[in-house]
């Protein structure tokens, strides 16, 4: 059951659309007098001038589209074209070339994935006196340069004030064309071997729906083009600069102009051929550089945090594919690990112990493996970070050891805050991990278990404060006490845990009556007796609140979350009752949200609690419920 206004596109469909026809306030800027939308309204569906709405997806591509006709020269920092010809007209921005250091970096790219093939061709070839093998590692060579070669020649895009295009390809020619308004997000990531040379890989999320689909990729551009493209692209078009009471708390009053040449100043930005938009900010004279200003610092890396790297599970996972990964190429190479050297000392000396000994040795080195690599991981992700909120109005995450990442989130986008505490967090190390709930950060791509994530997992009351920082609330209000919920659902947690759990004493006693071992029905009364704490460490866990800004809701166990979203965030409800909840008397009551995973879910409430709830956020959408 939901309930929502026509307009309601979900959490995918399209961005913040308002429920029961009442559209949320920041979509209700309109000027007065002038019938056209605001400029801050996220699901106007059209950029400056009337442009067309990109569709669900937020990106437009039309494989039939011709290819561009302006193809110019390099620019002056070697990373476009500078000089539009054919039939572009003069007030529109030229199309830009990727910078030609790509030529080195695409191609260099394609090997470093292949390189264990490579290798073992090589190797292979080499030992066996074939040259078939060699022939095959030197075409897959020639055809990665080549195709880095076709790549970068057909690679164009530009940013206009209403949209951001990008056309690429030869034989599979895409045209993907993103509006402005649709943007969500600027992550600029760069690996290793892009750092080296200067360039950076810029991703424009539009957040409509998890893939490539949802926005598109600048592979790559240089450095310092990526982080003007990073501030022109977070900043409003068009939109009047919000001061006073409208502009968030430690804004600038010229927040969405750029301080170096982005949007506000006035001219053509130096070296990049693109023209800023005006009206953001105050103009800047040629030649005249102000000083920027220097950006809030929220949180930065504390190595004290080391100790959370073994307690997540992610860094655990992480561990078991790059051992997997490492006996399959042992596999591929023909490699058996017993006759490598000292493999003989090893199993010698393990066979002489009791078979107990043996197991323990095993699951201590284990355990030894999976904590350093946790921890290894743990730097290589986090080195460097640094949580700021730049003068422009945007929370961005700066991390990374050989991959360098920069996730820039507008906070306009920002719906509210979430707090995580995996089991083994919290229990043992007393941590928490905090994270935003924002339009079009859904873990669309890349690591999708730290997509909304403000920083690695601290010491818990440091995760509520920076999650209330984050949100400019004066409170941590993901720390206050929360409405417990009804006894029926202590019942209904209970039954969900032991009734599955009585299986495997069944499975194992049938078992044991017809001669098998004893040991497997001891461990499986030990897990029934384990799942009725379980239980009602779940039970205690649910709760929720609503204040005058935020509903706010708890629940979990292997992971508890707390999460705070802004009730002018929430677009519609989703009620659930299953079987077993009707026999309880109690639902599952979805808030849902353009942000985030798009629900935040309060866990069996009472139908009573529920509809008082959903009328005291969203009295229009639920008048019909009510009735």
């Amino acid at each position: 059951m939901t309930a929502g206004g026509p307009d309601d596109r979900g959490p995918h469909g399209g961005g913040d659309t308002a429920t029961g026809g009442v559209p949320p306030p920041w979509s209700r800027a309109a000027a007065v007098g002038h019938g056209e939308p605001a400029a801050d309204d996220p699901h106007h569906g059209s950029g400056q001038g009337g442009a067309p709405s990109s569709g669900a997806s937020g990106a437009d591509t039309s494989p039939s589209m011709p290819p561009p006709s302006g193809t110019g020269g390099p620019a002056p920092d070697g990373s476009a074209s500078n000089t539009p010809t054919g039939t572009t007209g003069p007030d529109e921005p030229p199309w830009r070339r990727l910078p030609a250091l790509m030529l080195v970096v695409a191609p260099a790219t394609a090997l470093l994935k292949l390189a264990p093939a490579l290798i073992v061709l090589l190797l292979f070839g080499a030992g066996r006196g074939n040259d078939v093998q060699l022939w095959i590692a030197a075409g897959i060579a020639v055809l990665a340069v080549g195709a880095g070669v076709v790549r970068w020649r057909t690679t164009r895009y530009r940013i206009t004030d209403e949209r951001v295009e990008l056309h690429s390809g030869l034989l599979n020619r895409q045209r993907r064309s993103v509006p402005r308004d649709r943007i969500r997000t600027v992550d600029l990531t760069a690996p290793l071997l892009h750092r080296l040379v200067g360039v950076s890989v810029v991703k424009v999320g539009s957040g409509q729906s998890a893939g490539k689909e949802s926005g598109l990729d600048l592979d790559a551009v240089t450095t310092a083009e990526a982080e003007r493209l990073r501030r022109e692209l977070l900043s409003r078009p068009g939109a009047p600069a919000r001061t006073g009471a409208d502009a968030p708390a430690g804004a600038h009053p010229s927040a969405g102009a750029d301080a170096t040449g982005g949007p506000g100043a006035a001219g053509t930005i130096p070296g990049t051929g693109t023209i800023p938009e005006s009206g953001a900010g105050p103009a800047v004279p040629a030649g005249a550089a102000p000083e920027p200003e220097a950006a809030e610092e929220i949180d930065r890396i504390d190595w004290s945090s080391l100790r959370f790297a073994p307690l997540t599970v992610s860094s655990l996972a992480a561990i078991g594919a790059a051992a997997g990964a490492g006996w399959n190429l042992l596999r591929e190479a023909d490699v058996d690990p017993r006759n490598l050297p000292g493999a003989d000392v090893v199993t010698g000396g393990l066979s002489a112990v009791p078979i107990w000994a043996s197991v323990l040795v095993g699951v201590l080195l284990l355990l030894v493996v999976m904590v350093a690599g946790s921890i290894v991981l743990f730097v290589e992700r986090w080195w460097g970070f640094l949580l700021t909120r730049e003068p422009d109005g945007t929370l961005r995450v700066r991390r990374g050891l050989l991959t360098r990442r920069s996730l820039s989130v507008s906070e306009q986008r920002l719906r509210g805050v979430t707090v995580t505490e995996p089991l083994l967090v919290r229990v043992i190390g007393r941590g928490a991990q905090a994270g935003a709930l924002t339009v079009g950060l859904a873990g669309a791509d890349g690591e999708q278990s730290h997509a909304g994530a403000l920083g690695p997992p601290v010491a818990r009351a440091q995760a509520h404060r920076i999650a209330a920082t984050a949100a400019r609330t004066g409170t941590e209000v993901t720390a206050g006490p929360l409405r417990p919920h009804p006894p029926r659902a202590r019942t209904r947690r209970l039954v969900r845990a032991i009734g599955p759990a009585l299986v495997l004493p069944v499975a194992a006693g049938v078992l044991v009556h017809v001669g098998g071992p004893v040991w497997p029905l001891f461990l499986a009364v030990l897990l029934v007796l384990l799942a009725v704490p379980l239980a009602l460490d779940r039970y205690r866990a649910l709760g929720h609140r609503l204040d005058e800004r935020y509903l706010v809701a708890r629940g979990g166990s292997l992971v508890r979350t707390t999460s705070a979203l802004r009730r002018d965030g929430v677009i519609g409800w989703r009620i659930r009752q299953s079987l077993f909840q009707r026999r309880a008397g109690v639902v599952a009551l979805e808030a849902t949200t353009a942000a985030g995973s798009g629900a935040v879910e309060v866990l069996d409430l009472s139908p009573a609690d529920a509809a008082a709830l959903m009328a005291e956020v969203t009295p229009e959408a639920v008048t019909g419920l009510r009735a």
